[in-house]
């Protein structure tokens, strides 16, 4: 179940306009951590992006987008 970015991102600041001054870094260091964490750098991507190629670990596009309403 996705939740929309506008509701997700003021669930977001609730939490940063509750949490205390004095914890403010460490949320900071917690939010940073988890996108470094999350997002790969573009040349590892590519590199994953072409192993799966040669290994022929793909899909059709029109699989990709089946359910999708753009």
């Amino acid at each position: 179940m996705a939740i929309e970015k506008s509701s997700c991102v003021e669930e977001i600041y609730r939490e940063i306009n509750t949490t205390p001054e004095e914890y403010l870094p460490a949320l900071l260091e917690i939010v940073k951590g988890f996108r470094l964490g999350v997002l790969k750098p573009a040349d590892e991507s590519f590199e994953q992006g072409m192993r799966d190629v040669m290994e022929k670990n793909t899909r059709p596009v029109s699989e990709l987008w089946k359910g999708i309403d753009a």
